[in-house]
């Protein structure tokens, strides 16, 4: 199956149709509850075999997965997932899961939450990345214009970026740090502003997130010939390479 947007499963004035996974069915419930609570739709699954059937079957805009899970874990899900779509994922872990938390982000996950959680938390996250997902302006990129740098080209409005005329496939939050990145070239960004444009409704997202979503956008730049896509400011942060 071809690679999809994630604007094929989302489109404003739709009902938000999140595909919750987890095998324990007091999770399942409170994070249903919570959803439907928002004006949202949940389905849930009890492991990774049956998500990935309601997955295919329901195509939701945003898949909610526990990483620890008998029958397919969250991982191995994912990984499944990112083969036929781009539609945001995040994963839910135990506190002591941190190594597991960030192999998530690594294999496209775009954000976790960790156990135990406030149901509040964890709309306010869903609603963030489906606002990323969906396109919401970022740093001084408010009317949606092709951005380019090098030879990167990013198309807000097609969710679409390429390098040398090859398309690079990013998850959301990938999407937005590069899109904040172009919008302005010759910026040093810290990551507290990384984060202010990956992440809304003040949400507490660590440094190590962070540095794994600048790892992955690299990993993907570099599987497409450029090896410098964004370079490290020591003891600073991150601005945008030279892109050629």
């Amino acid at each position: 199956m071809e690679i999809q947007s994630v604007k094929r499963y989302y489109r404003p004035g739709m009902t938000k149709k999140i595909l919750v996974v987890d095998d324990d069915p007091h999770i399942r419930e409170v994070v249903t509850f919570a959803l439907e609570k928002a004006g949202m739709k949940a389905v849930s699954a009890k492991d990774g075999r049956e998500a990935l059937g309601l997955f295919k079957a329901e195509q939701p805009a945003l898949a909610i997965l526990d990483i620890s899970m008998p029958e397919m874990d969250g991982l191995a899900l994912c990984k499944e997932v990112r083969k036929i779509s781009q539609v945001p994922i995040l994963f839910l872990s135990s506190r002591d899961d941190e190594i597991d938390r960030v192999v998530g982000l690594e294999i496209g996950g775009d954000d976790y939450v960790t156990k135990p959680f406030s149901p509040r938390e964890l709309v306010a996250r869903v609603n963030a990345i489906l606002k990323r997902a969906n396109g919401a302006p970022v740093a001084n990129d408010d009317d949606g214009e092709t951005l380019s740098h090098g030879l990167i080209v990013l198309e807000p409005e097609k969710f679409r970026v390429k390098f040398d005329g090859r398309e690079v496939t990013l998850t959301s939050t990938e999407f937005n740090i590069l899109r904040g990145m172009l919008a302005r070239p010759e910026k040093v960004f810290e990551r507290d502003n990384i984060i202010d444009m990956a992440y809304d409704d003040n949400i507490h997202v660590s440094d190590r997130t962070v540095d794994s979503h600048i790892r992955h956008v690299r990993q993907k730049f570099i599987a497409a010939g450029c090896k410098s896509v964004i370079e490290t400011v020591h003891g600073v942060g991150y601005k945008l390479g030279t892109c050629r």
